[in-house]
Order: C-alpha cells, then structure tokens, then sequence
C-alpha cells in the first residue's frame, strides 16, 4: 500500500499556495488600485496593472479584468516576464500591495522581538534568518556591503558592518553585524523600522528577511 501522507514539503506547498489564494482574494477587495498605490509606492500603469519595487527589481502586478470575480487570480511577473517568480516572493508583493496604510518611516529602529507576537516566534526567526546572515557574513561584515549592492543596499552606522535594504518603498531592513574575536563569537541582528507593522505582518516580515538573507547568500555562492 502506497503511504499518502504528505511530505512537510508538501504540506508547506500547500499553505504558499493557500496564502496566494487569499492574497487574490483580498486584491479584488480593494475599490480603488490608484489611491492604494499611493499608500504603497506602487507605480499606477492602469486599473489592470501596477509596478511595484520589490528588493530593487520592478514587479508587475497583473490584476484580473473581472475586479469583482474571486475565482480570477491576480498575477506578479518579474520585468518583461522574463524570469519566473516565486511564489513565496508573489505572496509578499501582495501582502504588501493590499496592507500598506501609507504611513511614512519614523527612523526609529526596532528588533523582531518587539513586532506584534514577535516574542513568540523569535526562536524560529533568529534560526531561520540571523543565524545564516552571522553564519555566512559574520567573520568577514565587510563582505555584506558588496554583497548588498544588487539588492540596493546602502551602507549603515551600526555594529563592525551593516547596512540597510530598501525591500519595498516603505519596509527598510537594516542588517547588522558584530564580528567578535578569539573571546567572543560574531553576533547579529536584523532591525525594521517602527512603522512596518503597518505594511507586513509578524510572520511576513520574517519570511521576507529569510528570503533577503539567503538571496545574499546565493550571491556569495555564485561569485
């Protein structure tokens, strides 16, 4: 007998593909795209289409003709269509295309710890993002700068290196390192602005900044 349990692959599949469902479903809901690309950044093509900058890179949002059918999935293709996008990176670009409140950055920093719920789930975020980014980056901080640069990052005053990532118009992520010595081991963090509860939620917010991290890795892999 064949075992039909799925896989936790499977089963995580199955909650992108999920969210993406809902996240279409919460488009159609809003009545009016132009003035949500103004609380957004997004740039406002037509009532069918808008481009939103996403980790330094224009994303077209394509929405359905039929605005009122929840069975006419929006769409997020990367510039020219030309290189296949993620449903994980689909999901975030909705997320915060459908949440934004347009309020503007305060400047004031705060960790992961301190977002709604963040204190709960930040055994899992620091395993999943600050680890791989001291991991990968903390004996070398200098080589995060160059790293960032595809991504626009622009060089910060915090720790031994750090710099801060635009991932959308209104969500900067300032990453930082410590880099330690013989005594002490290199150390992390990943900040946000104060306001980007207003833009993505707790569990968005740590599924961007693992997906920021590894995209970094991947360049240092393919260098």
């Amino acid at each position: 007998m064949k075992n039909c349990r799925s896989s936790p692959h499977d089963s995580r599949e199955q909650g992108f593909e999920l969210s993406h469902k809902l996240a279409c479903e919460q488009l159609t809901k809003i009545s009016d795209i132009e003035e949500q690309c103004r609380k957004n950044g997004a740039r406002y093509i037509d009532p069918n289409e808008v481009v939103i900058d996403y980790l330094n890179q224009p994303y077209h949002i394509i929405l359905p003709r039929d605005i009122l059918s929840c069975h006419c999935e929006a769409d997020v293709i990367s510039r020219n269509n030309l290189v296949e996008v993620s449903l994980r990176d689909k999901i975030l670009i909705l997320h915060y295309f459908t949440i934004a409140k347009g309020t503007p950055t305060t400047g004031i920093l705060i960790a992961y710890k301190q977002l709604p719920g963040g204190m709960n789930y930040f055994p899992a975020f620091s395993q999943r993002a600050i680890n791989p980014l001291v991991k990968h980056f903390g004996r070398n901080p200098e080589l995060l700068m160059s790293t960032t640069a595809k991504l626009g990052g622009d060089k910060a005053d915090y720790g031994d290196a750090s710099v801060t990532i635009n991932a959308f118009s209104y969500v900067p992520i300032t990453l930082v390192l410590w880099r330690g010595d013989v005594e002490i081991a290199p150390n992390g963090n990943i900040l946000f602005d104060a306001n980007i509860s207003d833009y993505l939620s707790t569990e968005d917010i740590a599924v961007l900044s693992e997906t920021i991290i590894w995209k970094l890795v991947r360049e240092i892999s393919s260098a």
